[in-house]
């Protein structure tokens, strides 16, 4: 109930909140009570932090009970150093639409080191109410020398830019101009003084490096970058007091020879820059391969008869090979498949063609025949023949003029009484490779073979199973006196001569 009672009090006063920024991480909401109450009552304090570490973000809300007691802290506290760092204290605005449009926001760059927040807000209070005034800071707390003012209203913005661009602040010539957003800006090449320095290593230290830049125009400062030891850390900034010095150094000194280093000397890039550029390259490389790998091949004007079409992510491509590989364009069958380098193409060739050489040699020991036109059920019983060691047997009783075949009915001498000489030849080519097996499976296939080169008049002998099984015998014996044969003629020439 006391939580909601001072939520309602905030919401029915929002003119008496304050946001109190840049704060030292260290800072808690028991230190501004101690700093703010002695302006006035306060409903609430609360410094933000990050959900999951617990971190703080270095801003904080303060809630007076009276909007009197928050003027009175904007203006009298802010500025004021707490744990080391100046605060900035305006009023705060829950919505973020007057931040986002940047009305009445204005960049102010060459500012002078010395130069601090409080400085900067008197020196532009003069032209409106000023919402936020802040100098930007590297990590050691110096000053980047450029900053931001928030006016109140465009008008006050536009008169600040008017009498201050081009003025002199603690003896430096500053530039003020409108605010831009990193989206905003034009993506043409703009000028620059900051001038960004690297690969020197140890053989050259600041004072030669800022006598070596300082030929090519007035340098306005000038750091090397250095470690915890103070050793230097290779790299460096330079910022000139004009761009067109700075573009000079850039052309001269880049790749200048120190010992055996190269220098690196370009223009000096904030991370998002950078950032941008890559992703700017990356696009511009990926454009180039899309224009590369697309269209159709020609030669002389003719069409070679194939393209190609670069997708913009693999699952695209799959689809279109699954859909249009093997549809018909024109009076054409298409062949769609992944593009392949040459040596890609030739290597996958080179390893298809050995696994089909091995596949033959394997099929030859094995004694398989393949022929053109086999019958599909033929095909699916020699496929049963192969991962079976057992044949049927001959069913004597039931019909004995009859050949039995795993998953095949039974063959009759009438069907091939009745049968065409070419359809004799296609049964007993069917029937007898799958007989021979039971009676000599390693020479299976050779027989096959032997009994489909008889001649067409003495075919009508295989009608009868003996007479086939006949056939058979007779063939194997043959096949196995001509292996002997050649097994003996090869004994003298493997025989290795003994020493008597």
């Amino acid at each position: 109930m006391a939580t909601s009672a001072v939520s309602a009090k905030i919401l029915s006063h929002p003119e008496a909140s304050l946001y109190v920024g840049d704060l030292h991480s260290n800072v808690t909401a028991t230190m501004l009570l101690q700093k703010f109450s002695t302006i006035g009552p306060i409903l609430s304090i609360r410094v933000c932090r990050d959900m999951i570490t617990r971190r703080s973000l270095n801003y904080a809300y303060v809630n007076f009970e009276e909007p009197i007691h928050a003027k009175r802290a904007l203006d009298t506290m802010n500025f004021d150093l707490l744990y080391g760092r100046p605060l900035r204290i305006m009023w705060s605005q829950r919505a973020p639409d007057l931040r986002k449009t940047g009305v009445g926001n204005v960049f102010i760059k060459h500012l002078d080191k010395r130069i601090d927040s409080k400085l900067l807000y008197y020196a532009f209070s003069t032209f409106g109410n000023i919402l936020s005034c802040k100098i930007m800071r590297n990590e050691s707390g110096e000053s980047c020398g450029f900053g931001f003012i928030h006016f109140e209203t465009q008008e006050a913005a536009d008169m600040a830019i008017n009498k201050m661009n081009g003025t002199f602040l603690v003896y430096k010539k500053i530039y003020v101009a409108r605010f831009q957003s990193c989206d905003s800006r034009p993506d043409s090449p703009c000028k620059f003084t900051n001038v960004f320095i690297k690969n020197f290593g140890d053989e050259l230290d600041e004072t030669q490096l800022h006598e070596l830049f300082s030929k090519q125009g007035e340098i306005r400062s000038f750091k090397v970058e250095r470690d915890e030891h103070g050793n230097s850390k290779g790299f460096g900034f330079c910022c000139f007091e004009t761009a067109e010095e700075a573009e000079q150094a850039v052309k001269t000194l880049n790749g200048y020879s120190i010992g055996n280093k190269q220098l690196y000397v370009g223009r000096f890039e904030k991370k998002h820059q950078r950032l941008s550029e890559i992703k700017r390259k990356k696009e511009l490389k990926k454009q180039e391969s899309t224009n590369k790998y697309q269209g159709v091949m020609t030669s002389n004007g003719e069409s070679k008869g194939f393209g190609f079409v670069c997708f913009s992510t693999p699952d695209e491509a799959v689809k279109a090979i699954e859909e249009m590989n093997g549809s018909t364009l024109g009076s054409k069958t298409l062949y769609v498949g992944l593009a392949e380098r040459k040596q890609e193409r030739r290597m996958r060739l080179i390893k298809e063609h050995k696994q089909q050489l091995q596949t033959s040699n394997i099929s030859s020991q094995v004694g398989l025949l393949v022929r053109p036109q086999t019958n599909p059920k033929l095909q699916q019983e020699i496929t049963d023949i192969r991962t079976t060691k057992h044949m049927a047997h001959v069913n004597s009783v039931e019909c004995p003029n009859s050949i039995v075949v795993v998953g095949q009915e039974r063959l009759a001498p009438t069907v091939i009484n009745n049968a065409t000489l070419q359809e004799q030849k296609q049964t007993l080519e069917e029937h007898s490779f799958l007989l021979t097996p039971q009676m000599q499976e390693e020479l299976s296939g050779k027989i096959t073979a032997i009994l489909l080169e008889v001649d067409k008049t003495k075919l009508h002998v295989q009608k009868s199973p003996d007479l086939l099984k006949a056939k058979i015998e007779k063939a194997i014996a043959v096949l196995q006196a001509y292996e002997a044969k050649q097994a003996n003629a090869a004994k003298p020439a493997t025989t290795e001569p003994t020493d008597s």
